[in-house]
């Protein structure tokens, strides 16, 4: 904990209206606010990530809200980690058969975690993001040695709630995590973004994973595996009749229907 009379917080900013709105509340709750953003794309891949989260475009905007807050902003360069830390769990995981959540181990492993490195070394008490999560800090109970604890809960606009992408934080990310659009819907961060002039008020939201170009996972897989990482087969039915063939098994996972030779067009 620093010494100065504000508390200081590093705001993970990805361009868009919600870490922004995030940012002018907790400027008017009185914290001493700093905006970063996290470079995670490869210099060979900026071109396709113009328009994605952590692209170009995205720390553009970041730049230009902080500069309305009158805040600081920082880039950056996690593409290492990002490479290490999520793109190569999420490629593990398919290959093992199992679904990956990459935004899970983003915040676990980047934004909650290498992050924090950064936040103590500008002396940051608090890292902060624009989640539709609660987390509550209470004080140490009796015989808890000191320590304070937080409890993660659920946004209140159930139709935004994101707090199963921070489920996987330990008690000392959530300690020290500042969520505080958590009790705010949709509707009110945009207006609130309306009211202050910000341009990414209307920005429409993000629903892709940021590193998977048009949501092709089966080509972006090919490309970062390699051809010879999947195995080709055949589609039966329960009863053993052949149905079709399909390109490599670690291309789906258990329960799939969408996309699978022979199966349905729906999920």
């Amino acid at each position: 904990m620093n010494s100065r009379n504000k508390q200081r917080v590093l705001l993970g900013m990805s361009g868009g209206v919600d870490s922004s709105v995030a940012g002018y509340l907790l400027r008017e709750q009185g914290y001493d606010v700093i905006g970063v953003t996290m470079k995670v794309w490869p210099q060979d891949c900026i071109s396709r990530a113009e328009d994605k989260c952590c692209g170009p475009q995205a720390v553009a905007d970041a730049r230009s809200v902080a500069y309305a807050l009158g805040i600081p902003h920082y880039v950056i360069d996690e593409a290492d980690q990002f490479e290490k830390l999520v793109i190569k769990y999420f490629s593990s995981e398919y290959q093992a058969g199992r679904t990956p959540n990459p935004c899970v181990m983003c915040n676990e492993k980047l934004k909650f975690g290498n992050l924090w490195q950064k936040a103590e070394a500008l002396g940051c008490d608090y890292i902060a993001t624009g989640h539709y999560a609660v987390i509550e800090h209470h004080d140490a109970a009796a015989g808890d040695r000191g320590y304070k604890r937080a409890v993660l809960r659920k946004g209140v606009d159930p139709r935004k709630d994101q707090s199963y992408f921070l489920f996987s934080l330990r008690q000392e990310q959530l300690r020290r995590a500042l969520t505080p659009l958590g009790r705010m819907s949709k509707s009110e961060i945009r207006a609130i973004a309306r009211k202050l002039g910000l341009k990414v008020a209307d920005k429409p939201d993000s629903q892709e994973i940021c590193f998977v170009p048009g949501q092709d996972y089966k080509a972006f897989l090919r490309s970062h595996l390699g051809e010879k990482q999947f195995h080709r087969g055949g589609i039966y039915d329960l009863d053993g009749n052949f149905i079709a063939t399909h390109d490599g098994i670690e291309m789906f996972t258990i329960g799939q229907r969408k996309g699978l030779p022979g199966g349905s067009a729906q999920p």
